[in-house]
């Protein structure tokens, strides 16, 4: 199945079928070898011009100055990472501004986690704030476990202030509440998968939010790819990396990389594509592990993992299955296209989606970053940042012809929420319910 063309950018490794040998840009740190075209920045600061960070803080120098020509000077003589390299949110669109294919955001993420190892106190609140939310995934079990109680800790504005007093996790926003039941459990307690189909096979790499968080959003892709007649396989999986890399936390994401490699990779063999349900999750497996990782199958797993609209899109016609169906409960949309879907060149498919349903118009709010940018806009320090960025998306949301809001990032989905006040739903949610029909959620 995974030999289907399929529209991607082409930034994204695994797309073109040339070999590539990778350029280390640290040189003590031998295990970080990126993408070609290191050296190839002829400074038309065309990513500095994308860069959404810069765009709201004139201090900070941009990803020019964060990636090559840092690299240039680490070349040249004993010179320490500049510590803005924290302000960077690893939103990656710099990666798809740049005209020569520079690595910009992985020579970010190695430059972060030689400015953490290094030049970063451990006993610092900084280091131990970061490496929490790096690690959600070590630390959602146990809200789980008491769903009620600790959404009621979580929602008291002690517990908020705290937050920020004592480790500087901003209390102008609200926790993101967990499940009553997470979608593992409620996978158990269903018996797994509903179909049976070697011919038709994907492992679903559903990450930490939709797990503990929004089961929602996974129930929904289980019923949709059951509706076109897919086996579903759910292999054991850590968190994607994504806000390891952002944090300069590259160790635990090499740990948590290496299990998700592994299980995927057996999935694969058994003959399964990979799909995520998060943009930034597809994105992770498909670039980011093959940039900064070179352990067996990660190249495997890039080339066959998926966005699951995309896989949709490509594999079944998807559109021509939502011609004539209508949803129940949805009117239009105020739709945000996450940086991680547009990096992988599939900004437009959910307005193409939405278009042929009757009765639901998505209307496109522009290119504009939300500003959130996973565990960034989490940060006290940038919580300016992050809402002064969000604003364009903010105005063009409450300017569209629409009360809701509709992504396929988790942490976009609480920006955008948190600055216009809208319900938020994923994309896969509205084809559930165009494609499946309400009852669905009642017997499962």
């Amino acid at each position: 199945m995974s030999d289907a063309e399929r529209p991607i950018d082409d930034h994204v490794p695994g797309a073109e079928d040339e070999e590539f040998e990778p350029v280390q840009v640290f040189p003590e740190a031998e295990e970080m070898d990126l993408r070609p075209g290191a050296d190839n920045c002829y400074k038309c600061s065309t990513c500095d011009t994308n860069c959404p960070v810069a765009e709201v803080d004139d201090e900070f120098p941009g990803p020019k100055f964060q990636g090559p020509e840092q690299w240039r000077l680490k070349r040249q003589e004993d010179h320490d990472i500049d510590d803005s390299v924290m302000k960077c949110s690893n939103c990656m669109r710099c990666d798809a501004a740049c005209p020569s294919e520079v690595p910009l955001s992985q020579m970010h993420n190695t430059a972060r986690a030689e400015y953490v190892e290094e030049n970063m106190s451990k006993l610092s609140r900084e280091y131990w704030r970061n490496r929490m939310l790096a690690n959600y995934r070590r630390l959602a079990p146990l809200g789980a476990a008491f769903p009620r109680t600790a959404n009621f800790v979580t929602g008291l504005s002690i517990t908020k202030w705290l937050g920020e007093k004592l480790l500087g996790i901003t209390s102008e926003r609200e926790l993101p509440e967990f499940a009553t039941e997470t979608f593992r459990e409620w996978w158990a307690k269903r018996g797994g998968a509903q179909v049976t189909n070697p011919d038709k096979r994907v492992a679903y790499f559903h990450g930490c939010y939709a797990n503990y968080n929004t089961p929602e959003v996974a129930k929904a892709l289980v019923r949709v790819y059951e509706h076109f007649g897919y086996e579903i396989l759910l292999p054991d999986q850590d968190c994607s990396g994504t806000p390891m890399f952002a944090n300069g936390m590259l160790e635990d994401a090499r740990r948590a990389a290496e299990t998700n490699v592994e299980e995927l990779a057996a999935a694969i063999r058994d003959g399964a594509d990979v799909v995520a349900s998060c943009s930034s999750c597809s994105m992770s497996l498909r670039q980011e592990y093959p940039e900064l990782f070179d352990f067996e199958d990660t190249e495997s797993v890039a080339e066959n993992t998926w966005d699951a609209l995309e896989y949709l899109r490509v594999h079944e016609d998807l559109e021509r299955e939502l011609e004539g169906t209508e949803v129940e409960g949805f009117d239009d949309f105020a739709y945000h296209a996450p940086c991680h879907s547009r990096n992988q060149g599939l900004d437009r498919q959910t307005i193409e989606l939405m278009d042929a349903i009757d009765g639901i118009e998505a209307h496109d709010v522009g290119d504009s970053c939300s500003g959130i940018s996973g565990t960034y806009g989490w940060k006290a320090e940038n919580y300016e940042t992050s809402m002064a960025i969000g604003e364009e998306m903010f105005e063009h949301m409450e300017d569209a012809p629409a009360e809701t809001g509709l992504t396929e990032c988790p942490t976009c989905s609480m920006q955008m929420g948190h600055g216009t006040g809208y319900e938020i739903k994923h994309t896969l949610e509205v084809l559930e319910a165009a494609l499946v029909g309400p009852e669905a959620g009642g017997s499962e």
